[in-house]
């Protein structure tokens, strides 16, 4: 019988399964400031699943085992993977421009495929260029940020992905094509629209017919601009100033194109151990584009170099993990793994979000407690950009 059947600490412990360790984490993350978490584990010791906190304020029960969050960019990783089977099959060129799939947004010839999944395009991130000198320049209204209240009025409103696009590259370029590294969601939005144009059918059509079907990842979901998450799941929340008073709302339900392909997917911790022990299993690319998606190219951030659609972590003793995180408003997931998809950590945290990103240090510390006790050793693990 699987363990992912069992949701209470006693089934847990009567299997003799339990993780004392990983229960006190998550249950001291909760307590730094999350409202809730819920963690799964694939290692050496089987499958161990867990939940702290709260599904919702005012309630007492816990996060569902297995619920659905708003993954943020671990949308990208699904979205890559997409891309690199088009390459497989000869319909996109890895090092073909941009420009040539989408004439209409009069794209730099420079710019290729490879370099939108790589963000080494320099394209104008929309939801917030954050310049060398600490200055953010923001293209639509955010949840976080000096637009809090905007994003909140706005919160149901609709983007398209040309809309995006083209308010992008309205704003200078952060770098010449190929010649920095600069995490941009605008990157994504525009490969999505690579997708749609070779293929003739939308993406979450394509995201279906050849990723979430075959895997049979029933929990996982491309909203596009619904607002609506499955059920189960737990509840976000964002805190805001109007008319000088702190208000405090659930903003679970919103309209995810704001984002859109740059992270807008809802899955659960078990769909997301699945698809990435299957990708980096070898079952979703072949061997020659898996090792183009892992070849590191450097970020400038201290052990963590960007693949295409994945960051590559070294660790402090020499090892790799192949990851992405995403964070969006009020709501995270968390998604590692060895190169052979062998052992893996997915995790979705909730809490309530504000403009300052006050929960931003608790974030990474939560993120490196729970790298380093299953990958590392203990060992110290580096940030990673959350949106």
């Amino acid at each position: 019988m699987s363990i992912t059947t069992r949701t209470t600490t006693e089934a847990l412990d009567a299997a003799g399964r339990d993780r004392p360790e990983l229960r006190k984490m998550i249950e001291e993350i909760v307590e730094s400031g999350f409202t809730g978490v819920t963690l799964r584990v694939h290692d050496e010791r089987d499958e161990w699943v867990g939940s702290a906190g709260v599904a919702e304020l005012g309630g007492t029960a816990k996060p569902p085992i297995n619920g659905h969050v708003r993954i943020g960019s671990n949308t990208k990783t699904f979205t890559a993977t997409l891309v690199l089977q088009l390459v497989a099959e000869g319909k996109i060129g890895l090092d073909t421009p941009v420009v040539g799939y989408l004439p209409e947004f009069g794209l730099d010839e420079r710019i290729t495929v490879r370099m939108l999944l790589q963000h080494t395009s320099g394209v104008f991130n929309f939801t917030g260029e954050v310049y060398d000198d600490g200055t953010i320049v923001y293209g639509i209204p955010v949840p976080y940020g000096t637009t809090g209240k905007e994003w909140v009025d706005n919160r149901f409103r609709t983007y398209r992905p040309q809309e995006l696009v083209e308010l992008a590259l309205s704003r200078p370029a952060r770098f010449e094509p190929g010649t920095g590294w600069s995490y941009s969601n605008t990157n994504y939005v525009l490969a999505r629209l690579v997708i749609e144009k070779v293929t003739g059918r939308s993406l979450a059509e394509e995201m279906q017919r050849r990723i979430l079907g075959p895997l049979g990842l029933s929990g996982t979901v491309v909203p596009d601009t619904s607002p609506e998450i499955p059920e189960p799941h737990a509840h976000a929340y964002y805190r805001y100033e109007d008319a000088g008073r702190q208000k405090t709302i659930d903003i679970t339900r919103h309209n995810p194109s704001w984002v859109s392909t740059g992270g807008d997917m809802i899955s659960t911790t078990q769909d997301l151990h699945t698809f990435i022990s299957a990708l980096n299993g070898g079952q979703l690319l072949p061997t020659e584009l898996l090792a183009e998606m892992r070849t590191p190219h450097p970020t400038g951030i201290p052990n963590m170099d960007y693949g295409l659609g994945v960051f590559v972590v070294t660790t402090d003793d020499g090892g790799t993990v192949i990851s992405h995180n995403g964070g969006t408003v009020g709501s995270a997931a968390e998604m590692y793994s060895t190169p052979d998809g062998s052992k893996t950590l997915t995790a979705a945290l909730t809490w309530v979000a504000d403009a300052d990103m006050a929960i931003a240090t608790a974030f990474h510390d939560a993120r490196q407690r729970l790298v380093n006790e299953v990958f590392c050793g203990g060992q110290a693990e580096p940030a990673q950009p959350t949106d």
